[in-house]
């Protein structure tokens, strides 16, 4: 009955259209002989990447029943380890004539059936090696998708929408030699910092829109975190998370929320917080900014500055993000630069930089972040973190991005550009 219901699927996908997705920046490979993984925080898009795979495929003429695409999340698959092979058995009696070693197999949500890793191993390395999966960061995290395909994958961040994505998604085309356009694409940038990039409620009302970001963030809680940690203090990590969240674009201490525990009646170890940490880099809520410092053990420890994946997600948790609009800029600087695959630190000596990109073991950028210059004092401080950092690393060049100010000037034989954030973001 299973291999009946599997064949069904299997056709069924086959004879219907596919959804309609928008594409995004991340195209994925589709030859790269490894087993392509998507990994990244839920509700990203990461099953629409793949639908986005399959009419690249069908674009290259590959026929539509030369790819099997399975949703684990269906109902109606409750498969047991050993039944895995049903969907082999499946694709292979309805199409007999069919040559395996030419087929793509594209397993969305896989992680839901206890060993799917030996399985898809086994299709790997006897079948095809056109392999593309996905699956939520409960049970399908990069350290682990390292352990069980073991040097046969490659893996793909996938993030909520760029602000370019953002504009294709409104309909919007951005002209950034059109004074008009750039009006209409600033208006944009506006919401963008307030509502974020998560593909599903770009055309929500903000009520219902905040009220889907509060259930991604339970989500997280209850599926991500306490479930594949075995988190039983419920209290504390939701304090820790929502103390994290606060403190996004900031330097933060362990320590002192270890005290504002323990002083508030909670029992839990200083270690068990360092572990929360951690979890939640793993499944994508928070991220982590170190500090530059020539010293491998330094930068691994000394101090570090957290963000949060989604401005949207912060303003949904009542953080009130957008009321500041320097802090809402860095947060989107900082995520344009992980989805460009930045190696990126801040630098701080007397003085502080936001960003400084390094390339191999050379510091190559230097960039700060703020609404405005027209205040002198404010105008001071960025250039002297921005000078500092510079002259430390022999950099001629630095970048100063700003929400609408644009010019270029030298100082101290030092190349300043200031650039208005909507350019900087659609830049290619």
């Amino acid at each position: 009955m299973k291999k009946d219901i599997i064949r069904q699927i299997i056709r069924n996908f086959h004879v219907s259209p596919l959804p309609s997705m928008k594409r995004r920046l991340l195209q994925v490979p589709t030859d790269t002989g490894k087993i392509v993984t998507l990994v990244g925080v839920r509700r990203s898009g990461k099953t629409s990447c793949l639908f986005n795979s399959i009419n690249g495929l069908l674009n290259k003429r590959v026929p539509m029943t030369s790819i099997l695409y399975v949703n684990f999340e269906d109902e109606r698959l409750e498969l047991k380890t050993e039944e895995l092979d049903l969907l082999l058995q499946a694709y292979q009696e309805l199409y007999p004539e069919m040559l395996m070693e030419g087929c793509y197999f594209f397993f969305d949500e896989i992680q839901n059936v206890a060993g799917w890793d030996k399985f898809v191993r086994r299709i790997y390395d006897s079948i095809t090696k056109n392999i593309f999966i996905t699956g939520s960061n409960a049970r399908f995290l990069s350290s682990d998708i390292a352990s069980s395909l073991r040097g046969r994958a490659v893996s793909y961040e996938v993030y909520p929408l760029s602000f370019s994505e953002y504009l294709d998604f409104k309909g919007v085309s951005a002209d950034l030699d059109s004074t008009k356009s750039i009006a209409v694409i600033n208006h944009h940038l506006g919401d963008y910092l307030k509502r974020g990039g998560f593909p599903e409620v770009i055309g929500y009302d903000d009520a219902l829109r905040n009220r889907v970001l509060q259930e991604y963030f339970n989500v997280m809680i209850y599926r991500d975190l306490a479930e594949r940690y075995e988190i039983r203090n419920l209290p504390a990590l939701k304090f820790f998370l929502k103390r994290i969240l606060a403190s996004a674009t900031k330097q933060f201490s362990v320590n002192n929320i270890y005290n504002e525990l323990k002083s508030s009646g909670f029992r839990i170890g200083k270690n068990q917080l360092y572990d929360y940490l951690e979890a939640s880099v793993n499944v994508y809520l928070a991220q982590i900014l170190r500090k530059y410092s020539g010293s491998l053990v330094d930068r691994e420890l000394g101090e570090r500055k957290v963000y949060v994946i989604d401005t949207g997600l912060l303003n949904a948790l009542d953080m009130k993000f957008s009321d500041d609009t320097g802090k809402a800029m860095e947060q989107t600087v900082f995520l344009e630069l992980k989805r460009r695959e930045k190696d990126i630190y801040f630098f701080k000596d007397k003085s502080e930089c936001d960003f400084i990109v390094r390339q191999g073991m050379e510091v190559k950028e230097a960039i700060q972040v703020c609404a405005d210059l027209s205040d002198s004092k404010t105008r001071n401080r960025e250039l002297r973190g921005l000078m500092a950092c510079c002259s430390e690393f022999g950099l001629r060049h630095g970048t100063i991005i700003t929400l609408n100010g644009s010019e270029e000037f030298e100082q101290n034989g030092i190349t300043v550009s200031v650039t208005p954030l909507y350019r900087w973001l659609l830049q290619k």
